[in-house]
Order: structure tokens, then sequence, then C-alpha cells
């Protein structure tokens, strides 16, 4: 296993100039497969795999910053039963008729990314985030305006590093209701070693305190 930032999984990645105008292009309107899943519960924590494992607190994870992507997926009873997901340089794909076991939602735009765990552990852990939520695309959109700034200013050190967190806020029929958060820590560049990675500080002054773990 490799101990560089930059082993993401991809084999042909574009420039990064041309990625920062990309996710511009995209972003607002808001993986590859094989990864494990990361989801955001409805109790505001990160889990992932097959077992529901929590994310550690404070953990870092470096963002693919070619991994940003979205497109169309339908449920149905509780589970996908169609997914089609492209680049965001891409245009979504049509709709098309719906797989055979759809529910009458249809078909739902999402937008995903890949995440690295690199600290703690789970380092090394690659993990596959997708949302059609509105809170989770915002938090998409959020950081993938966020890493393209950075590459506006620094294209050496595209690769956010961050911290999963949660905010809440009152919904007046729902009550409490949690929303993901991408906490970016610092920023590094693809080659950089994981142990750099670890050893560097963030430079972020005001990184939140981490979420206690649920015994």
């Amino acid at each position: 296993m490799s101990n560089a930032v930059t082993t993401f999984g991809n084999s042909k990645l574009p420039a990064i100039a041309s990625m920062g105008a990309a996710l511009r292009k995209n972003v607002a309107n808001i993986a590859p497969s094989g990864f494990i899943i990361l989801k955001f519960d409805k109790t505001g924590s990160w889990v992932f795999g097959a077992n529901a494992d929590e994310v550690e607190d404070g953990s870092f994870w470096a963002v693919n910053p070619y991994s940003f992507c979205h497109g169309l997926i339908a449920w149905g009873d509780g589970q996908p039963v169609g997914e089609m997901m492209v680049s965001m340089s891409d245009e979504v794909p049509e709709k098309g008729p719906l797989p055979a076991g759809a529910d009458d939602k249809g078909w739902q735009y999402q937008v995903g990314l890949a995440l690295k765990c690199m600290t703690g552990q789970d380092a090394g852990t690659e993990v596959r985030y997708t949302t059609t939520s509105v809170g989770g695309k915002r938090a998409v959109q959020t950081l993938g305006l966020a890493i393209a700034e950075q590459i506006d200013t620094d294209q050496a050190n595209p690769v956010a590093v961050v911290i999963l967190e949660s905010d809440s806020y009152k919904h007046s029929s729902y009550g409490k209701v949690y929303v993901p958060e991408f906490q970016i820590a610092k920023f590094t560049g693809l080659d950089t070693p994981a142990a750099a990675v670890v050893a560097t500080p963030p430079p972020v002054e005001d990184v939140k305190a981490t979420r206690r773990r649920r015994g």
C-alpha cells in the first residue's frame, strides 16, 4: 500500500488548473465505484462500511480532488436499484427509463466524492460519499468551491485534508436536523507522504472540537 496522498486509485488525471475550472462550473449544480461507502446518518454521525463503523474523532481525511462526481440514482425498497454517475466535468446523464423496482421518487440528483483516511485507526481506508440531501449537496458544493479557490492560488497543494464534522438546525416540522460538514484543516500536495500530512499541524486556527464518540 502506498503511503503517498496521490494514491487515490485514479489512473488518468487531468491538469490541476482545468480541474479548478470544472469544479466551479459544475459543483454549483449540485466516484468511482468499488469504494467502501461513507454515510452521514440522521444522528449526525459519520459511519462507513457494512458494519456502520463510526469515523474516529479528529481523524484526517484527504479529499481526492479528481473524484467529484454527479449524476442520478433511483431507489427501491430502501436500496439503490440504479445509478449513473459521471465526473463533474461532464453533463448529468439523461434520465431514461426507471429501473425495475424503483420507488415513486424516480431518478434523484446525486453528488459525490472520494476520501482517504490519513490518521488513526482507519488510516489507509478509502471511502466514497454520495448524497441526494440538500445539506449534503451544500457541503459538497462548499468543499468543491474551496478547493477551486485553493487551486487558483496554489496549484501545488490541491488536496483538502478535512475533519468530518456535523452541524444542526431546527426544522419546523422535523425538529433537530443534522447536516454534514467537511472542515478543512489544511491543504497538501498529491505527492505528499502520509507521514508528512500527519506531522504538519493544521494551519487553521478555528478547528472545532471533535465530537465525543458514542460508547
